[in-house]
């Protein structure tokens, strides 16, 4: 019975050496090992071998992290208070620093954070905080870095979440925005109205020009229908003999004689195309 109770005893320390005596750190994590209190570096990644009651580790996550610093109460340059909350984003880059340079890192880092987020918004006016978002992000992750660098701990990004300026200024906004919305209606109004005005103007001036082009080419169009119709007459005009512009002649005094009116008016050719007809009709008798 003693045999058997001094093996079972060798196989309780045994599996208390080995649980104690042997870590599996993921790639993701660092071990910070003190022997007898000394800090003897960092362990990683990998299978590490402690010594039981004489190592102890302290584990450091290295992946990058993200933490909430809770809505503050700054005051701007102008002395309105505003409530801002904001995200800042870390990763350890030296896990030694970060065990040996501070205590405890989160509180430390978020009251850093809260102090460095009143000392960047007391710079600032509130319409600068309110519209400079970009700008407020780069001086507090500036600032933050210059901190947390001697902690071995590199801060990545900061990120504004929320601003909340106070009730009056609020109104006032709000108030600006429904002018703004208003003055933008009446703008874009008036400019539909120009617009429109200026495409009834240039559709009523295409009109007119079409109308005049239309005009002119009807003029034309006439104007060759006269010329055409002069040359025509002309042309049969020159074929015919005195003997029929004679008769012609009289067929107008036949219808000059049917006119009350007491005067008429014979051209100067009349008596001698009189006296052709004349003398072409006394030719006919004697022959």
């Amino acid at each position: 019975m003693s045999v058997l109770c001094l093996i079972g005893v060798v196989a309780l320390v045994f599996v208390v050496f080995l649980s104690t005596a042997l870590r599996i750190v993921p790639e993701y994590q660092r071990l910070v090992v003190f022997r007898l209190g000394r800090c003897i570096g960092s362990r990683g990644p990998g299978l590490i071998i402690l010594i039981p009651f004489i190592d102890r580790a302290v584990k450091v996550d290295l992946r990058e992290q993200v933490r909430e610093i809770p809505a503050q109460t700054s005051i701007t340059a102008d002395n309105a208070p505003i409530s801002i909350d904001f995200l800042w984003y870390y990763k350890v880059f030296d896990p030694m620093n970060t065990v040996l340079q501070v205590g405890n890192f989160e509180l430390a880092a978020q009251g850093i954070a809260t102090t460095t987020l009143r000392a960047v918004i007391g710079g600032i006016m509130l319409d600068g905080v309110l519209s400079e978002r970009e700008k407020i992000n780069l001086a507090l992750r500036t600032r933050l870095d210059e901190v947390t660098e001697r902690w071995g701990v590199k801060v990545t990004n900061v990120e504004i979440r929320e601003i909340i300026p106070p009730r009056d200024v609020q109104d006032a906004m709000n108030r600006q925005l429904s002018a703004e919305r208003n003055r933008r209606a009446v703008v874009t109004e008036s400019t539909g109205t120009r617009e429109a005005a200026v495409n009834v103007a240039e559709g009523q001036r295409q009109a007119a020009i079409l109308q005049a082009e239309g005009e002119k080419q009807a003029q034309l169009l006439r104007a060759e229908g006269y010329s055409a119709a002069l040359e025509r007459i002309f042309s049969v005009a020159g074929k015919i003999d005195h003997q029929t512009i004679t008769l012609q002649y009289f067929e107008t005094l036949k219808t000059m004689s049917a006119n009350p009116a007491t005067k008429f008016v014979f051209p100067l050719e009349f008596t001698s195309m009189l006296t052709d007809f004349i003398r072409v009709r006394e030719e006919k008798k004697s022959a």
